[in-house]
C-alpha cells in the first residue's frame, strides 16, 4: 500500500532524476566523429526502467526540455518535450511488458524512437536533408544512453527502489 511518505519520496527522487538529466545533458559530452553525445538519455532511460513509463515521461520530457531552454535552444523545446518524454515512457512501458527481463532491448527501442522522433522534428524545422544528417548522431546518442542506463539499472536499482517497496 502506498503511503503519503512513499509518494513524497517518489516525487523527490523523480525531481532529482529530472535535475540530473539537465546536468548530464549540459555538462557531460562524449566526443564521437562529427559531433558528440551527451549523457542525458542515460538518466531518463534509467528513470523509465526503475520507476515505469509515466516516470520516464516526466523525467525525459521536463528534464530534457529544461536542458534545451538553459542551453539556448528554445525552438527545440516543444519537440524535445514530446520526443524525450516518449523515449522515457517507451523504455519504462516496454520493460514492464517484458516482465522486467530485458532492459537493454527496451532502452534500445526507446533510443531508436528518439532518433526517429528528432528526424521528424528536424524535417519540420530544417528540412529532410538536416534530418538525414542528424540521424546517425541521434542513433549514437540513443545507443550510448541505452547501454549505460542498462548498466546503471543493474547496479543501482536495488538501492533506488528499496524504499518504495
Amino acid at each position: 500500500m502506498k503511503t503519503e511518505k512513499n509518494s513524497t519520496y517518489r516525487l523527490v527522487i523523480l525531481a532529482l532524476f529530472m535535475a540530473f538529466t539537465v546536468v548530464m545533458t549540459l555538462l557531460f559530452r562524449i566526443p564521437i566523429p562529427f559531433g558528440y553525445v551527451n549523457l542525458g538519455d542515460m538518466v531518463l532511460l534509467l528513470a523509465g526502467l526503475s520507476f515505469g513509463g509515466s516516470a520516464g515521461f516526466f523525467v525525459g520530457s521536463l528534464g530534457s526540455m529544461l536542458a534545451d531552454l538553459f542551453a539556448g535552444y528554445a525552438f527545440y523545446a516543444p519537440i524535445t518535450f514530446v520526443v524525450k518524454g516518449l523515449e522515457g515512457f517507451f523504455a519504462g512501458w516496454l520493460f514492464q511488458k517484458m516482465d522486467h527481463k530485458k532492459p537493454l532491448v527496451a532502452t534500445v527501442i526507446a533510443g531508436i524512437w528518439m532518433a526517429i522522433g528528432y528526424a521528424i522534428g528536424d524535417t519540420i524545422l530544417f528540412g529532410f536533408g538536416a534530418a538525414i544528417a542528424s540521424f546517425p548522431l541521434n542513433i549514437a546518442q540513443g545507443l550510448v544512453g541505452a547501454f549505460l542506463s542498462t548498466l546503471l539499472y543493474r547496479w543501482l536499482n536495488p538501492y533506488i527502489t528499496k524504499k518504495l517497496k
